[in-house]
């Protein structure tokens, strides 16, 4: 199968318009999953209890929006980090937010959908799920033909992610860790709890010991945070109460609040990052200009961010008018709930919004994915995440979903793995 385009962005599109391969191979997944006795049984039973949680299709992406992606991720965080941007975030933040720590955030999620134009960044996240997942899926990646190999390049780059990831964690704490504890609410009953299983395991491999455990089973002493009744010197904070405002997170934010303990991400990378009312800053051209941002940076964020506003009393009437254009999402929220189109929106919705901190962003339509092409078979959705650890991108992966929003629960959707169009070295990227 031999490929001509001039334009890879029209040939990415093409492919994933086209390509009905399956580059899976379920038995390797299982395998990869399977680090370490305990995973076995629960990755045997991954088909069962997970259906929708991996696509069979491969999305792909041109090295053009690679590039623009790597490229914003850096403008963003160079951004994020200038005085008179921090100064104007923390200001409407939670006290929590204007403490100082020293880790930066592992594991943030720029999420973007691809339009003609390049990628448009939707939202970012700062305990993006999925990576160790993504890992997995694609060591399992397997040409199903001779011309497949044209797609997928071999061998896959991804490799070097465990490593990469312990060297992150590392890097967070500023020598190996030796105890760490993952930190959810209730973390068996997470949709996402293979992947704290897969992170264990690895963690564990590279020296560490490791606990999974809720918040309310942390116990701070004043010196030492217990998990297990072992002492902790790093937390991988999977928590969505962003701020530790809930009771039951006393113990974590005491700790986080010492100084003493590592815990990242936090809730000042949640505040400068996460909080989609910045989006509202990145896609204001008369706000960039007040803060200082240069032009280069500014024309960057404006052209890859689409326009984004808070809903307020003053801007109630007008967004109501223009809502069939606009997606109106909690400043706060995860995971897309809460989250709604506005040719969806009724009154009572309505009046739940303005009730609540909402912005409204400019609907930028999700790329399209076939993976059959035979009469009355859907056309899914996707979206990219690029995982991202002090401004570089580690990891790409896109999410296949059928509806309003990502979700897992359509069938040939889930995580897909991310390769780039074929032609100048026609390898993946991952």
């Amino acid at each position: 199968m031999t490929i001509h385009a001039k334009d890879e962005r029209v040939l990415a599109r093409s492919l994933n318009r086209h390509v009905e391969c399956s580059f899976l191979d379920v038995q390797t997944l299982l395998e990869r999953i399977a680090l370490t006795k305990p995973l076995k049984a629960a990755a045997q039973a991954l088909p069962v209890t997970h259906p929708h949680l991996f696509s069979s299709s491969p999305v792909f992406i041109s090295r053009d929006d690679v590039a623009a992606i790597e490229a914003l991720v850096a403008t963003i965080e160079s951004v994020a980090a200038s005085a008179p941007y921090r100064d104007a975030v923390l200001a409407g933040a939670p006290e929590i937010a204007r403490f100082v720590p020293g880790a930066k955030g592992v594991f943030f999620g720029y999420d973007f959908h691809l339009s003609d134009d390049g990628p448009r960044l939707i939202e970012i996240n700062t305990n993006a799920g999925g990576a160790y997942l993504n890992w997995a899926l694609l060591e399992a990646q397997k040409a199903c033909c001779d011309e497949a190999l044209l797609l997928m390049g071999e061998p896959l780059p991804n490799a070097h992610l465990p490593a990469t990831w312990h060297a992150m964690f590392r890097a967070e704490l500023d020598r190996d860790p030796a105890h760490i504890a993952i930190v959810d609410e209730q973390p068996e009953r997470q949709y996402l709890y293979p992947e704290f299983l897969i992170a264990q395991a690895m963690e564990t491999m590279a020296g560490a010991s490791v606990s999974i455990v809720d918040p309310s089973e942390l116990t701070w002493t004043g010196e030492t945070l217990l998990a297990e009744g072992a002492s902790v010197d790093l937390v991988y904070n999977r928590l969505t109460d962003f701020y530790f405002e809930q009771p039951a997170h006393d113990a974590l934010k005491a700790a986080y609040l010492s100084g003493k303990i590592v815990v990242t991400p936090h809730p000042r990378a949640h505040a400068l990052f996460a909080n989609k009312a910045n989006l509202a800053i990145f896609s204001d051209r008369a706000m960039l200009e007040h803060l200082g941002v240069s032009a280069d940076d500014a024309e960057a964020l404006l052209r890859s961010i689409p326009s984004t506003q808070r809903v307020t009393p003053e801007t109630e009437g007008r967004l109501w008018a223009e809502r069939k254009h606009l997606f109106f999402k909690p400043v706060n929220g995860f995971g897309s709930r809460a989250a709604y189109r506005g040719d969806k929106i009724t009154s009572r919705v309505w009046q739940e919004i303005l009730a609540h901190d909402y912005v409204a962003q400019e609907i930028v339509r999700p790329p399209e994915r076939v993976v059959r092409r035979e009469a009355g078979a859907p056309h899914l959705k996707f979206d990219l995440r690029a995982y991202s650890y002090a401004g570089k991108v580690q990891l790409f992966a896109a999410r296949l979903y059928d509806g309003q929003t990502t979700n897992f629960r359509t069938e040939g959707g889930g995580f897909a793995p991310v390769f780039l169009t074929p032609g100048r070295g026609g390898q993946p990227f991952g």
